[in-house]
C-alpha cells in the first residue's frame, strides 16, 4: 500500500458518516455540519488603530520596508520610493488607480499576457494594491484583482511596493481575511520579502520574489 493509499484511506473514513449526494460525494454542507469550527477568529480584542499598528509592527518583523501616508500624499511617496531605488522601470497593473503615480519618473511597463520571464526580470519595480492585509500574522494578500496584475508580476521583478489601504483592507486574523477572499481567484500570500535559509541558517533574499517589499499603508483613498 502507498502513501497514497493511507492518506486517501483516512480521508474516506473521516468522511463515512457525512451525507452524500448523487455523484456519492459528501455536501458542503453536511462536511460543514460534521467539522467543529468554534476555534478563534481573532486572538483579542482590537480597535482598528489598534490593528494597524499590529499590522505594521509584523510586516516590520519579516523585514519589509513600512510607510505610511494619505491619499493626498501617495503619489508624491510613490515617486520618491521609485526614485530613491533608482528605478528606470515600473510594471503599472491595468487597474491601478491612475493617481497614485505621478505622470513623470519610471518607464511604465505594461502587465502583458506575452510578457516573458526575462523580460519581467529587467523590470526594476513593481507598484500593486491588495485585497486584503492581516494584521496577525504580517501577511499580505493579493488575488489578482485590477489594481494587483497577474500574480508573477509580484515573483518576477526584485521591487515590489504594495499598497494597503487602511482600515479598510485590513483584518486581524487569517478567517477574518478567508471570509473576504474566494478561493477561486489566484491568491499569492505575502510575508515579508522573498527569503530561505540554508541548514546553517544562513538567510538568503529574493530566491522566489522580490528582494526588497514596501508597503504603503494610506488612509482616505
Amino acid at each position: 500500500m502507498s502513501s497514497k493509499d493511507v492518506i486517501l484511506g483516512r480521508v474516506r473514513r473521516a468522511l463515512a458518516d457525512v451525507p452524500a449526494d448523487d455523484t456519492g460525494t459528501a455536501h458542503t454542507a453536511g462536511y460543514a455540519r460534521a467539522v467543529d469550527r468554534d476555534y478563534l477568529r481573532a486572538h483579542g480584542e482590537r480597535t482598528e488603530e489598534e490593528t494597524v499598528e499590529l499590522l505594521a509592527e509584523n510586516l516590520a518583523d519579516y523585514r519589509a520596508i513600512v510607510h505610511r501616508t494619505d491619499a493626498g500624499g501617495l503619489a508624491g511617496l510613490l515617486g520618491r520610493l521609485l526614485a530613491d531605488r533608482g528605478a528606470r522601470s515600473v510594471l503599472v497593473p491595468p487597474g491601478l488607480p491612475p493617481h497614485w503615480l505621478a505622470d513623470a519618473g519610471p518607464r511604465r511597463v505594461e502587465d502583458l499576457a506575452t510578457s516573458t520571464p526575462h523580460e519581467l526580470d529587467e523590470v526594476d519595480s513593481v507598484v500593486t494594491g491588495c485585497a486584503v492585509a492581516i494584521a496577525e500574522t504580517g501577511t499580505l494578500v493579493l488575488n489578482g484583482g485590477p489594481d494587483q496584475g497577474r500574480r508573477r508580476i509580484t515573483l518576477v521583478p526584485d521591487h515590489h511596493i504594495c499598497v494597503v489601504r487602511v482600515p479598510d483592507q485590513v483584518v486581524s486574523s487569517v478567517p477574518q481575511a478567508l471570509e473576504r477572499l474566494s478561493p477561486g481567484r489566484p491568491l499569492t500570500w505575502i510575508s515579508g520579502p522573498s527569503a530561505t535559509s540554508d541548514i546553517e541558517l544562513d538567510r538568503v533574499e529574493g530566491v522566489h520574489g522580490p528582494r526588497t517589499l514596501e508597503v504603503v499603508l494610506t488612509t482616505g483613498e
